[in-house]
C-alpha cells in the first residue's frame, strides 16, 4: 500500500511519517504551501524536506494558497464581521489536509492520507469512528469531529496511542531537525493573534467606533469595533462600572456590544447545525453525552436531542460560561466522538 504523508515541517508529522514506514507502506511526503509564513511558509517546506530526504522517501510541495484563502480565510473574515466566532482548523482540516490533499494522494495512487494529529480511528459495524488520542492533553480530535465517512477511510493517525515525550524521544534517536521544534499556537495565519488587525488588512478598511451598552440598552463607553471582542472578554474594555463587566452579545448591524456580570454568560442549552455523525448516519433520538464547547475546556454532561432541519439542541446538565455561535460543539462517549457541528445560538 502507498500513503501520502502530511508533512508540515514540525515534529509530529516527521514521526508519523518514520512510523508508517515501520509498517511496510510506501510513503511519500507532502507539504501543502497554505501561505508565507508559519504552516506551509518556507521554514516547515525546508524542514520536511529534510526529514524526508533522511528517511529516503520523496517529497512534494502543493501550493494551495489560492485554495486556503477562498476555503479558510474568506470565510473566517465574513464570519468575524457577523460577530460569529468561527473556527479556521475545523475548516481546514475540512477542506485542504482531508479534502484537496486527500484528492492529491488519490490522484497520485496512494490509498492514505498519514498525519500527525493525535486521534484513533477505528472501524466498527461498518462505520468509521473518530476517538480521543490516548495522551488527553495532546488531542485533537475536537478539530477533527468534521471528517466524513470517506475521509477517514483513507486516513491514517500513527500518534495516537503515543505521548508527544514519546514522540520526541523517537524524532530525537533518528536524528530529525524538527525534533526539538516547538508546537504551532494560535491561528496559523494570524501569528501575532491580533484579529482586528488582521481582517484590517484584508479588507483595507478599519473596524468602526461604537457604543457599549449595559443589558438594559444604555449607553456606557464607546468601543474601537465590535469585531475586536468576543463574548466573555473581560480585559481591554476600558469600562469603569464599578463592578467587573464580561462582554454578553453583539450586535454587528447596530455596530453595538453589549457588556454585563459575569453570571450574564450563562446558559443551559444550545442549538447547533451542519452536523457530522460517527456511529449513525442522524441523530433520531435524545442520548446521553458530554459535550465540548471549545478546545480548551473539559467536556461537560449534556443530553443531546435532535430538531428540525439537521439541527440538534444540546442541553446541558449545568449552565455554561460563554458560549460563541460560530463556534464547534462536539459530542463524546467516552473516548468516542459522537458527533460535532457549529454552534448556531445559545439557549
Amino acid at each position: 500500500m502507498k500513503a501520502m504523508v502530511g508533512m508540515s515541517g514540525g515534529v509530529d508529522s516527521s514521526v508519523a511519517a518514520w512510523m508508517v514506514l515501520q509498517e511496510g507502506l510506501e510513503c511519500l511526503g507532502g507539504t501543502l504551501r497554505l501561505h508565507s509564513f508559519g504552516c506551509g511558509g518556507e521554514d516547515g517546506v525546508r524542514d520536511a524536506a529534510a526529514v524526508a530526504r533522511r528517511m529516503g522517501i520523496a517529497h512534494y510541495v502543493f501550493d494551495f494558497q489560492d485554495l486556503f484563502r477562498e476555503q479558510v480565510i474568506l470565510p473566517f473574515a465574513r464570519a468575524y464581521a457577523q460577530g460569529l466566532t468561527p473556527n479556521p482548523c475545523i475548516r481546514c482540516n475540512q477542506y485542504l489536509k482531508f479534502g484537496a490533499m486527500l484528492q492529491t494522494a488519490l490522484d497520485l495512487e496512494c490509498e492514505y492520507v498519514v498525519t500527525g494529529h493525535y486521534a484513533r480511528i477505528r472501524r466498527e459495524n461498518g462505520r468509521y469512528l473518530l476517538y480521543r488520542a490516548a495522551d488527553r492533553a495532546k488531542d485533537q480530535s475536537y478539530f477533527l469531529a468534521g471528517l466524513t465517512q470517506h475521509q477517514l477511510a483513507h486516513t491514517k493517525f500513527p500518534l495516537g496511542e503515543l505521548t508527544k515525550p514519546q514522540v520526541r524521544d523517537i524524532a530525537q534517536a533518528q536524528g530529525f531537525v524538527t525534533a526539538g521544534k516547538r508546537d504551532s499556537q494560535d491561528i496559523c495565519f494570524i501569528p501575532d493573534g491580533d484579529y482586528a488587525a488582521f481582517l484590517a488588512r484584508l479588507t483595507g478598511e478599519a473596524a468602526p467606533a461604537g457604543d457599549f451598552l449595559d443589558r438594559e440598552g444604555n449607553v456606557v463607553g464607546r468601543h474601537r469595533g465590535a469585531v475586536c471582542y468576543t463574548v466573555g472578554q473581560r480585559r481591554g474594555l476600558g469600562l469603569a462600572m464599578g463592578e467587573p463587566v464580561y462582554v454578553c452579545g453583539k450586535d454587528m448591524a447596530a455596530n453595538t456590544v453589549t457588556v454585563g456580570p459575569n453570571e450574564a454568560l450563562f446558559s443551559a442549552a444550545l442549538r447547533a447545525g451542519d452536523w457530522n455523525w460517527y456511529p449513525f448516519p442522524a441523530l433520531t433520538e435524545p442520548m446521553e453525552v458530554t459535550a465540548k464547547i471549545r478546545h480548551s475546556q473539559f467536556d461537560r454532561e449534556a443530553t443531546v436531542y435532535p430538531a428540525a432541519e439537521g439541527f440538534a439542541r444540546v442541553e446541558f446538565k449545568e449552565p455554561q460560561r460563554a458560549i460563541s455561535p460560530g463556534q464547534a460543539v462536539v459530542l463524546y462517549q467516552g473516548d468516542m466522538v459522537v458527533g460535532g457541528g457549529t454552534i448556531t445560538e445559545a439557549l
